[in-house]
């Protein structure tokens, strides 16, 4: 095989699919080497100008010469010293201190490699759940807006995937939706515990820089106060190996498993109901189904999403056995594996989260056929009923369950050993003994009186429970979505 030009390099190495066709350019450039080494320069700036602001020696002209070349990375000399010095974060001061020659005495004074590693990936996974959550608040909102639209349409419920109580269309979302406010919930409380490691040295005791600033305590802890601050989170971890509590990452991964679980739940059911022809997800005009069979109309981006959310949920095995084998204050075992599964989670969660949003924006209905599977199986459901009616209108209880036990099976013979349609109310309009209540099987048979309080409840879920949630987030909705694959 011929050796690809330079113009073909990219197509000649594998190149991970979630960056590659699906995750969203924000989400990709959170995780880039643009965005880590560029976070990298500004935690030493953070460092230096704190330690000049508490009394080291540095100067304005060190701290402006940094400032000045924050983003100015040459990433090919910071591979070559990583080939030679096989260490990320020695490559990247030595790159730094090429373009800050003033202020190479100075950068990463007193800090391990931990200082801007972790601190950066918290940094990180802080902004990637603020990336993931205005649009999982999108999400929701579009289901809401279906759920109130459809919340009188009934629908045949399933319990154990056999027919069941008649719901409303807009109530089964709300499931849906339930499930889906629990995600926003523990992914805010999930940001929100989120901690800086702030500057703790080698160990996590602080030594270098208690060294640095003479046995001054006061001084140690303001330095860590003030980096804290100018990375923009309240508080630090009060205490540290070399590295955070790598228990943070099995929480962090933790709601996005379980996002990818809701997910999944919701986008089964859509595929199933597809399979129905009760409802579909939208289906573009010159799309192809199958290339074999040009009639099918596969529900492809349900299909992705619990693809997808399958890889999602299994990530959190990851930090649960980094997490368990982590010894005394650090092993670098963590180092690797965590370059793949704090990455994969946030582009997997944010590639499902667009994928769902373009399903819930397009969701089509078919109330004709949610009607004919209901006459299904309605009449059965309905027998409680006409037997109440009866016995309303002088007839013994007994005598009417028997009558209707013997109907109920013939015409369940109908259905399953004919294949014909369920047939019961014509042999009940048929029997002269229900005659007493004929002009009532009209209303006794109307969907709407067997599915209770759904609208009811779909009403005040959506007002009491769901709208207050997504206040913050009103500035965000944005418009429709539409996905490149």
């Amino acid at each position: 095989m011929a050796t690809p030009g330079a113009e073909e390099d990219a197509l000649a190495r594998y190149r991970s699919p979630l960056v590659s066709r699906y995750a969203s350019a924000e989400m990709g450039f959170n995780f880039s080497e643009r965005k880590k080494f560029g976070t990298w320069r500004r935690l030493w700036l953070y460092l230096a100008q704190a330690e000049k602001s508490l009394g080291l020696p540095i100067t304005d002209e060190q701290i402006r010469e940094m400032e000045a070349n924050l983003d100015n990375i040459d990433f090919k000399m910071a591979a070559e010293e990583e080939k030679k010095l096989r260490h990320d974060v020695m490559a990247h001061v030595h790159t730094f201190a090429h373009c800050c020659p003033k202020a190479a005495a100075i950068i990463h004074l007193g800090a391990t490699s931990c200082y801007v590693g972790d601190n950066t990936d918290l940094i990180v996974l802080r902004d990637g759940f603020n990336l993931l959550l205005p649009k999982l608040a999108r999400v929701i909102s579009r289901l809401a807006d279906f759920a109130e639209k459809y919340a009188d349409l009934p629908t045949l419920g399933f319990t154990h995937y056999q027919p069941a109580q008649l719901t409303t269309v807009g109530k089964r979302c709300c499931l849906w939706i339930q499930d889906l406010c629990m995600d926003l919930q523990n992914l805010e409380r999930a940001r929100d515990d989120l901690r800086f490691r702030g500057v703790k040295g080698t160990t996590g005791t602080q030594a270098s820089f208690l060294q640095l600033f003479e046995g001054d305590h006061s001084k140690v802890e303001e330095l860590d106060r003030l980096v804290t601050a100018k990375a923009g989170f309240k508080r630090a971890y009060m205490v540290t190996g070399q590295t955070y509590s790598r228990k943070v990452d099995i929480e962090v991964l933790s709601v996005l498993a379980s996002l990818g679980a809701s997910i999944h739940k919701i986008c089964t059911d859509i595929r199933l109901l597809a399979n129905l022809k009760e409802i579909e997800e939208p289906f573009e005009k010159d799309q192809i189904g199958s290339s074999a069979m040009p009639y099918k109309r596969n529900p492809m981006r349900s299909e992705r999403c619990c693809s997808l959310a399958r890889h999602l949920m299994t990530l959190v095995l990851d930090p649960l056995q980094t997490a368990s084998v982590q010894w005394f204050e650090r092993t670098l075992d963590d180092s690797a594996n965590r370059r793949v599964c704090l990455a994969e989670a946030f582009l997997t969660a944010d590639i499902i989260l667009s994928t769902l949003q373009n399903i819930s924006e397009g969701l089509v209905v078919y109330p004709k056929v949610i009607e004919r599977r209901i006459r299904q199986e309605l009449p059965f459901m309905a027998t409680e009923n006409i037997i109440m009616a009866m016995v309303k209108a002088g007839g013994n209880r007994q005598d009417c369950h028997e009558k209707i036990r013997v109907l109920s099976q013939q015409a369940a013979a109908v259905v399953k050993q004919e294949g014909g349609d369920n047939d019961f109310i014509d042999r009940v309009r048929a029997d002269p003994y229900f005659s007493p209540i004929h002009k009532q099987l009209e209303s006794l048979l109307d969907p709407s009186s067997f599915t209770g309080r759904a609208p009811q409840q779909v009403a005040k879920f959506l007002k009491e429970e769901v709208r207050p949630a997504l206040i913050p987030y009103q500035s965000k909705m944005g418009g429709k979505i539409e996905l490149a694959l």
